[in-house]
């Protein structure tokens, strides 16, 4: 019986061996196989660096004023009896707005007239007779003064009806409105906004440094974050005459044209001041840059010599300092030269000196001034 499982036991070693045995040669041939294999060329799309000319800009952030704006208020208290226009609508200079209730007004009014009337004869009457010497001069300055107080009291009546007539003080858009009819008011209570919406300011600041460039009639471009695709352009029209002390910045307004009114007071928006002179600058693809902490990079692609004399393509990481971004493209301020070819897109996937193959097919658009499409 021992011998029997002795016998077993040898059997199961001797299998294991052989199993063992025919595993290690089909390890050893796979490394073999791994070895001699050649891992195919990455396809990657290209880009020249070219030198170009751009405009040179200062660029800032401001915010939208209007030319003309005011809550349009009550002069004087009273009830509200007639409400003319509509929320939202555009008026015009001397538009009638809203009426208060001038009852009391207008029922003093024709006793203040006769009044007037009453006393502009007498005075008349006094002129006449003391040139005839028949009354004194006291009585003549009587009836001048009772003839201003007179003109004061029908002015003052006919001023209180005009105030509560309120009218538009200048062409624009109205607000929300904040009365309502029947509701009585005190002096000072909102009635609505009114704002010219074009041309309408934008204001915004640069640094000291840029005081000896800018100057009137420069052309400025804005973009708002709500209307990424539209951009606006105007001149500047004013420029603050000091500097400011805690910022050491200058104060700067341009004024804009704004015909469809789709830029609004209170906006912020991105600007561009174009200065008159042209710089020249390498250019890439933003897509072309490895972002990294420890520095960007692009690839470029060189062309490489194998042992048996076999030409192939392969990528050297370089690392570059970047200057401005305009639209699909970035300035590079060193290690490049125009005229090399670097990787335009995927750059994430790559390593440095991978062997690649170029296919630019498929290869991107890049804009200058790229206008996103309204999905």
């Amino acid at each position: 019986m021992k011998k029997r499982i002795f016998l077993i036991l040898i059997g199961l070693v001797l299998l294991i061996a052989v199993l063992s045995g025919i595993k290690a040669l089909q390890i050893d041939k796979m490394i073999e196989t791994s070895s001699q294999f050649v891992q195919p060329p990455e396809p990657v799309t290209t880009a020249k660096v070219i030198s170009v000319s751009w405009e040179t800009v200062l660029p800032s952030i401001g915010s939208l004023t209007a030319v003309q704006g005011v809550t349009i208020a009550t002069e004087l208290p009273g009830k509200v009896v007639e409400i003319v226009f509509t929320p939202g609508s555009r008026v015009k200079k001397g538009d009638l707005l809203l009426r208060q209730d001038t009852s009391s007004e207008e029922a003093q009014l024709p006793g203040a007239e006769a009044s007037l009337t009453l006393s502009s004869r007498n005075l008349s009457r006094a002129k006449s007779l003391i040139a005839e010497e028949m009354i004194s001069q006291s009585q003549l300055d009587t009836a001048q003064a009772n003839f201003q107080q007179a003109q004061a009291a029908v002015d003052n009546l006919r001023s209180q009806i005009a105030k509560k007539t309120v009218r538009a003080p200048f062409s624009g858009r109205l607000g929300i409105r904040q009365i309502n009819l029947g509701q009585s008011l005190r002096e000072g209570d909102a009635i609505v906004s009114l704002q010219t919406l074009s041309p309408i300011y934008v204001d915004f600041q640069l640094p000291q440094q840029y005081l000896n460039q800018v100057r009137q009639d420069l052309p400025v471009r804005v973009t708002a974050d709500g209307l990424p695709d539209r951009q606006s352009t105007g001149k500047i029209t004013a420029i603050n005459p000091h500097v400011n002390a805690a910022t050491r910045s200058i104060s700067v307004q341009a004024t804009l044209q704004n015909a469809e009114e789709l830029l609004r007071p209170g906006m912020f928006v991105s600007v561009e001041v174009v200065l008159p002179k042209l710089q020249t600058v390498l250019s890439i693809p933003t897509t072309a840059v490895l972002y990294a902490p420890f520095g960007d990079s692009v690839f470029i692609i060189e062309e490489k010599q194998t042992e048996d004399g076999k030409k192939y393509l392969a990528l050297r990481q370089q690392f570059i300092r970047l200057g401005e971004k305009r639209g699909d493209f970035v300035s590079v301020l060193s290690g490049l030269s125009a005229g090399e070819s670097v990787v335009s897109t995927g750059v994430f996937k790559l390593r440095n000196g991978q062997a690649v193959v170029v296919d630019n097919s498929l290869v991107p658009e890049f804009k200058l001034n790229p206008q996103p499409e309204n999905n």
